[in-house]
C-alpha cells in the first residue's frame, strides 16, 4: 500500500517545495494551481527565518533565495520613537527578506528542474475516493488520479473543507497589510529591520542594498477587506488613511508620505489560521497555510509551511499506509507549530490593540524588550532543523 504517487493542490510556497520533496522521496507528483502561472497577482514581501532557510537547502532551494533576498542580521523595537536595539542569535544565519512574488518563482524553478510537473489554470471543485486512490476534479472538466491530494492551497483551503466540512476558516485580525519601496532620506544601518510601535498604528522598515527603504504597515481597520476588495479602493485613498495614522511618527510619517500610489502594495486582510481539528481524512492532507498560518508577527510564516512541505513527504517516502504516515507527519508537526502561534499571540493583541490598551501596553514593552533573552524567546524555533537523511518512525497515534 506504499505511495508512488501524489497530487498537490496549490502552486505558492508549500505546494513546490512539497512536490520537490516527493519528487526527492521517489513519488510521482504534479502540482495543480488555480492561477494562470507562478507568482500570479501577489506582491509585497515576507521573511524567512534560518530554519526556513536551511529547509531549502535540502531542495536545493536556498541558493536561489539567497541570491534574490535581502539580509537582515540586525533588528530593533521602536516603541513611541525610542529605539531598542535586540540581541540576536549568534551563529546563525541571518533573516532573509524576500518579495513574495520572487520567492514563488524561484521555488517554481527549482521544482521543475528537478523534474515536477505544473499545471495551471487549474481550480479544485471536487474530490473523488476510492479503492487505493483519489481522482481530482477541476472547474475546466478535467482531472487527475493519484494515490494521494494533498491541500497546499492556502489559507482559504478547498481541502480543508474537504477533510472537514466543519473546519475552522481564517481569522481576522482586524488590520490590513500594505508595503513599499521608497526613495526615503533616511539614515540607516544597513541589515538592521526596525518593528515599529507606534501611537496609533505597527510598522516595519529596512534599508534596501540600492538606497531605497522598504516598509510594512499594519492598518488599523474594523472592516474585512479581501483582497480583491482591498485593490478595488484607489491607492490614494489607501495612502491617505496611512498618512493620517502614521501622522507625527518618526520615520512612519516620513515612509508614508514619500510612497506614490505606483509603489503601494495593497495586501488586503491579514489573518491567521486557528488551530485545525484535522489534518487529514483518508487519502487527503493538508498541509502548509492550508492548517498552519500563524500571524505575520511569528515571522516563521512560510518558514514553517517550507518544513511541513519537507516532513509530510519525509513520512509518505517511509510509512507505507498513506493514513499512518499523515498521522506521524501531524504528531512531529503540530506541537512546532502551535508553538509558534502561542508565542506570538500577545504580540497581535499588541498591534491591534484599542488607544487605552496599547498605552498601557507600550509602557511595558520597553522593559521587556530589554530583558529577553533571543536564545530562550525563538532560539528553539531558530535552530531547528530536519534531518531529510533519518527514517522517519511511525508514530504512536490512531492513525
Amino acid at each position: 500500500m506504499s505511495v508512488n504517487s501524489a497530487i498537490v493542490i496549490g502552486g505558492g510556497i508549500s505546494g513546490p517545495v512539497t512536490a520537490t520533496a516527493l519528487h526527492m522521496a521517489g513519488i510521482d507528483v504534479t502540482v495543480f494551481e488555480a492561477y494562470p502561472g507562478p507568482a500570479y497577482g501577489i506582491g509585497a514581501n515576507l521573511a524567512l527565518a534560518p530554519n526556513g532557510v536551511a529547509a531549502l537547502e535540502i531542495v536545493g532551494a536556498a541558493d536561489a533565495v539567497r541570491a534574490l533576498a535581502v539580509p537582515a542580521s540586525k533588528s530593533s523595537m521602536s516603541v513611541n520613537g525610542k529605539r531598542i536595539d535586540l540581541p540576536g542569535l549568534e551563529n546563525i544565519e541571518p533573516l532573509r527578506i524576500i518579495d513574495r512574488a520572487d520567492l514563488h518563482q524561484a521555488l517554481h524553478d527549482t521544482a521543475v528542474a528537478k523534474g515536477v510537473r505544473f499545471e495551471y489554470n487549474k481550480r479544485l471543485v471536487e474530490v473523488e475516493e476510492h479503492a487505493g486512490g483519489v481522482t481530482a476534479i477541476f472547474a475546466d472538466g478535467n482531472s487527475a488520479t493519484a494515490d494521494v491530494l494533498i491541500g497546499a492551497d492556502g489559507i482559504r483551503s478547498t481541502v480543508r473543507t474537504l477533510v472537514d466540512p466543519k473546519a475552522p476558516g481564517p481569522t481576522y485580525l482586524h488590520m490590513l497589510g500594505f508595503g513599499a519601496y521608497v526613495d526615503c532620506d533616511l539614515d540607516l544601518e544597513p541589515e538592521r529591520m526596525t518593528f515599529a510601535f507606534g501611537k496609533r498604528a505597527y510598522y516595519l522598515y529596512w534599508p534596501m542594498p540600492d538606497g531605497r527603504v522598504a516598509w510594512g504597515a499594519n492598518l488599523p481597520s474594523e472592516r474585512y477587506y479581501s483582497l480583491t476588495e482591498a485593490r478595488t479602493v484607489p491607492a490614494e485613498q489607501w495612502l491617505r488613511a496611512l498618512r493620517d495614522i502614521y501622522a507625527g511618527e518618526d520615520p512612519g510619517e516620513q515612509l508614508a508620505r514619500a510612497t506614490t500610489p505606483e509603489q503601494l502594495s495593497v495586501i488586503g486582510a491579514l489573518q491567521i489560521m486557528p488551530p485545525v481539528p484535522h489534518w487529514y481524512r483518508n487519502r487527503l492532507v493538508l498541509t502548509g497555510d492550508a492548517i498552519h498560518a500563524p500571524s505575520n508577527t511569528s515571522g516563521q510564516g512560510a518558514s514553517l509551511a517550507i518544513e511541513s512541505g519537507i516532513e509530510l513527504a519525509r513520512c509518505l517516502r517511509d510509512i507505507d499506509d498513506p493514513a499512518r504516515a499523515f498521522a506521524t507527519y501531524e504528531a512531529l508537526r503540530r506541537p512546532r507549530v502551535e508553538g509558534v502561534a502561542a508565542r506570538v499571540a500577545r504580540m497581535n493583541q499588541t498591534k491591534a490593540a484599542g488607544p487605552i490598551a496599547r498605552k498601557a501596553m507600550q509602557l511595558m514593552m520597553p522593559l521587556m524588550f530589554k530583558r529577553m533573552d533571543p536564545e530562550k524567546a525563538f532560539g528553539h524555533e531558530q535552530r531547528f532543523r530536519i534531518d531529510w537523511d533519518a527514517t522517519v518512525r511511525p508514530a504512536t497515534v490512531n492513525a
